[in-house]
């Protein structure tokens, strides 16, 4: 709920919706957001706001008013009396987390698709809406980990060309959080990867969604996305140039063999680089039309043997750090002969011991009562001892044991 107070009402833990100036002249890179750091509060009492509105769903409202009877008060007793003011945030479980994320998702689809049906039907593009819709998905990344990045994987047939933009956006921040670029930084970063892909609705729905092999024609016409997306964001005229730049050189290569300028090395820029990683991590990991998508840590597995030549190597190990050796929904299988599923990295726990939802005993051959281990639990001798496939197994709802019926549908 919706309420606008004076900014000296406003304390830790309220939920900053809007600070009633445009994101250029806001203080912050964030259109929103949890106010948790006395610092922040500060900057926006030095910005000298006349009043802030506050999402009273989402964090602390301001006190009630008490009314209190009028009554003589001796001179003595009239100091001010220091109330301390509670500083903790509020948090969200990891079922809270997850249905926050299905829900941005949803909404964040929605509005892609928008924007990319109004593209391919010649009309000027509007990415007004996009700054927040990246803040968000940014917010939700930096809250809850990996959840937003392992169900933005999950997609369908009919909506992957806009759930790729999405996730790739989401990607894009917590690749460059990762990297610890400045905030306005991971803001233009997220947004490129939000429309990096513009250009394919120039493409006809025959060609993207074909099951089959595409023929040397229709590959050719695919080919040309990226400088087709790059004409779209230069009619909308004030466009953020990092948008431009990973739209045009995401299929880029570091040996020179990309398109559609054939840069090599240094010549492709940071973002450009990061976005062909966030790319082609999110194409590999999804179902299409004409195969099925690898699990997250064979992706990543794959991935490393194309450093050098196709990828940027310090690029891919922090990107790898910033989504865990085994990322979320990643198979996996375990030193006492079961099966389990990645549901989440504890932070500051080693990379290879993440926290799993244990469901089948191998042994036994049979599914057993799910249940979830820290395997970074101190005293807990548990290990991690290979990735597994689910179609080797048979599993066709594996999923289901870390999104949940809700996130796999």
């Amino acid at each position: 709920m919706l309420k606008k107070i004076r900014c000296s009402e406003l304390m830790l833990g309220m939920y900053v919706e809007r600070l009633g100036r445009s994101w250029l002249e806001n203080p912050f890179w964030k259109r929103s957001f949890l106010l948790e750091s006395p610092a922040d509060l500060e900057r926006i009492r030095a910005a000298r706001l006349n009043e802030v509105w506050i999402d009273t769903a989402r964090g602390l409202a301001p006190p009630e008013p008490v009314a209190v009877a009028a009554s003589p008060v001796p001179a003595a007793e009239t100091q001010a009396v220091s109330v301390p003011v509670s500083t903790a945030a509020p948090t969200l479980s990891r079922e809270e987390e997850m249905a926050h994320a299905r829900r941005l998702l949803e909404r964040t689809r929605q509005a892609v698709q928008t924007m990319f049906d109004e593209a391919r039907m010649g009309k000027a593009l509007s990415v007004g809406q996009a700054y927040g819709l990246v803040d968000d998905i940014a917010a939700s990344v930096l809250r809850g980990g990996g959840v937003l990045l392992g169900l933005a994987r999950l997609k369908t047939a009919d909506n992957y060309t806009y759930m790729h933009s999405v996730a790739v956006c989401a990607l894009m921040t917590a690749l460059a959080r990762e990297l610890e670029l400045a905030p306005e930084q991971v803001r233009s970063a997220g947004l490129a990867g939000l429309l990096h892909d513009i250009g394919k609705m120039a493409v006809p729905a025959s060609i993207l969604n074909k099951p089959g092999s595409l023929s040397d024609a229709e590959f050719s016409f695919v080919r040309t996305h990226p400088a087709a997306g790059h004409r779209m964001l230069l009619e909308v005229g004030e466009i953020d140039p990092v948008a431009l730049d990973v739209c045009l050189h995401h299929h880029e290569k570091l040996d020179g063999s990309g398109n559609p300028m054939g840069l090599r090395g240094e010549e492709i820029s940071l973002y450009a680089r990061m976005g062909a990683i966030c790319d082609v991590y999110d194409a590999i990991t999804s179902n299409r039309p004409y195969k099925q998508g690898w699990c997250p840590a064979e992706s990543l597995r794959r991935m490393a043997a194309w450093r050098g030549g196709h990828l940027d190597a310090t690029l891919f190990a922090a990107f790898v750090k910033c989504l865990g050796i085994y990322p979320l929904g990643t198979l996996v299988r375990l030193q006492s002969e079961r099966l389990a599923v990645v549901v989440g990295q504890a932070a500051g726990n080693t990379l290879t011991s993440p926290t799993v939802r244990v469901f089948f005993s191998i042994r036994a051959g049979t599914c057993i009562l799910p249940s979830v281990i820290d395997l970074a639990a101190p005293g807990y001798q548990e290990r991690i001892v290979s990735t597994e496939s689910a179609a080797q197994w048979g599993l066709l709802d594996v999923d289901r044991y870390w999104a949940g019926d809700a996130g796999v549908a």
